[in-house]
C-alpha cells in the first residue's frame, strides 16, 4: 500500500512537473471556452433562436442560460476524455525512455505499477477538469444562471464518472504505444476526433439516422447527455414556470441531446448512468486483464 501511494505521488509529481503534457492537457479546455465563446456561441445562439415556433418569443436571458449550458457541457464532456489521454502519456514516457524496465525488476508488483498509473492519471485529471468546470460555472454566472445545487452537484459527479471512463480508456490504449511519436498520433486523433463523435461539437440529432445508431452504442455519448442534462435542467425548468409548452421544451431537449433514443426508445438518466458506469468497470476489468496477461507471457 505505501508502495503504491510512493508511485502515484511520483506519477502526479512528474506530470505536473512535465511542462509539455501539462499545457497539452490544459490547452484543450482554454481552447474550447474561448473558440465556443467567441465563434460556437453565435452559431448555437442563431440555431437555436431560428428553430424556434414564430409566436414563441424566449427572453434573452433564457437564450444565453440555453447557449452557455451548451457550450459548457461540450467543453467539459471533451475534456474529461481528451485530459485523461494527455494525463496518461506518462505511462507511454516511461516504456519510451527505458523507466518501466526499470520499475519492473524492482520488487515492485506488475498490478500495484499499473493500477499506478491509472490512479495517478485519474487524480491529474480529475484536478484539470474540476478546475475547468469552475471557470465554465463562473462563465455561465455571467451569462446566464439557472443552476440548482443539485444540478451542480450532479455536474461534478457526471464528470467524476466520465473522467472515470475516460481513464480507463486511455490506460488501454495507451498499453499498446511505446514511442512518442504514437503519443503525438493517438493525441492528434482524439484530440480531433472524439468530440465530433460523442456529440459535443454537432448535437447528434443532427446526424443522419444511420450515424445516430451507430453513436447510440457509445458510452461517450451518454456521459455528453448526462453533463448536458444537469447544465441545462435550471433553463428547462425556468422555461416551464414561464408557461412554455411542455411540447416546445421536449423539442428543445431532442434537438440539444438531452434526450437520447436507442434505436427509438428514450434512453432515460438512470439508464445512462448503469451505461456508463458498466463500460467503465468493463474497460478497467479489461486493462487489469491486459497487464495480467503481460505479466504471464513476459
Amino acid at each position: 500500500m505505501r508502495l503504491s501511494l510512493v508511485l502515484i505521488k511520483r506519477n502526479i509529481k512528474l506530470f505536473f512537473k512535465d511542462k509539455g503534457m501539462f499545457f497539452t492537457s490544459l490547452i484543450t479546455p482554454a481552447i474550447l471556452l474561448v473558440l465556443y465563446a467567441t465563434f460556437l456561441g453565435n452559431v448555437y445562439r442563431d440555431s437555436l433562436t431560428s428553430g424556434l415556433p414564430d409566436m414563441l418569443k424566449l427572453s434573452d436571458g433564457i437564450v444565453e442560460g440555453l447557449v452557455g449550458g451548451q457550450l459548457i457541457s461540450s467543453i467539459l464532456a471533451v475534456s474529461c476524455v481528451t485530459v485523461a489521454f494527455c494525463s496518461n502519456f506518462l505511462m507511454v514516457q516511461d516504456k519510451a525512455n527505458g523507466t518501466s524496465k526499470d520499475l519492473r525488476i524492482s520488487p515492485v508488483r506488475p498490478a500495484v505499477l499499473s493500477m499506478s498509473y491509472y490512479i495517478a492519471t485519474l487524480i491529474s485529471t480529475l484536478i484539470i477538469c474540476f478546475a475547468a468546470t469552475g471557470i465554465c460555472l463562473a462563465y455561465v454566472a455571467v451569462a446566464g444562471w439557472y443552476l440548482s445545487l443539485a444540478d451542480v452537484f450532479l455536474l461534478f459527479l457526471d464528470i467524476l464518472l466520465l473522467v472515470l471512463f475516460g481513464t480507463a480508456l486511455s490506460s488501454i490504449i495507451n498499453f499498446f504505444l511505446s514511442t512518442q511519436g504514437q503519443i503525438s498520433a493517438i493525441g492528434t486523433i482524439i484530440s480531433a476526433g472524439y468530440g465530433f463523435i460523442c456529440g459535443a461539437y454537432m448535437p447528434i440529432s443532427s446526424f443522419g439516422e444511420g450515424l445516430q445508431k451507430a453513436v447510440s452504442f457509445l458510452p461517450g455519448t451518454y456521459g455528453t447527455s448526462l453533463i448536458r442534462n444537469h447544465a441545462l435542467q435550471g433553463v428547462f425548468g425556468e422555461m416551464q414556470s414561464q408557461g412554455i409548452p411542455a411540447e416546445i421544451i421536449g423539442e428543445l431537449k431532442a434537438s440539444l441531446d438531452c434526450s437520447l433514443y436507442f434505436f427509438g426508445n428514450r434512453v432515460e438518466l438512470p439508464m445512462m448512468y448503469l451505461i456508463l458506469g458498466g463500460a467503465t468497470v468493463l474497460l478497467i476489468g479489461i486493462y487489469i486483464l491486459l497487464n495480467a496477461f503481460k505479466r504471464e507471457t513476459s
